[in-house]
């Protein structure tokens, strides 16, 4: 699964390691990415949504129907 939110388009950000002797190696911080499967009414079906964490309680406000508009509004395919 990528590390990719399908509503608020959080991805991965990159940085380094620094050690104890302040070597520097390359890391990656990712997002807290979930699988979530909502009802959708106005389709009579379930979707499954990979969201990150924040994107879960968004979509706790605004409603599943609102989240998908904005979803295919980015041009993602739901």
């Amino acid at each position: 699964m990528s590390a990719h939110c399908q509503l608020t388009g959080a991805q991965p950000g990159f940085g380094n390691r620094i050690s104890h002797s302040h070597r520097r190696t390359p890391r990656r911080f990712d997002p807290n990415i979930q699988r979530k499967r909502y009802w959708l009414p106005s389709e009579g079906r379930h979707v499954r949504l990979t969201l990150s964490a924040k994107a879960v309680k968004t979509v706790d406000v605004i409603g599943v129907e609102a989240a998908v508009a904005r979803i295919r509004a980015r041009g993602g395919k739901v």
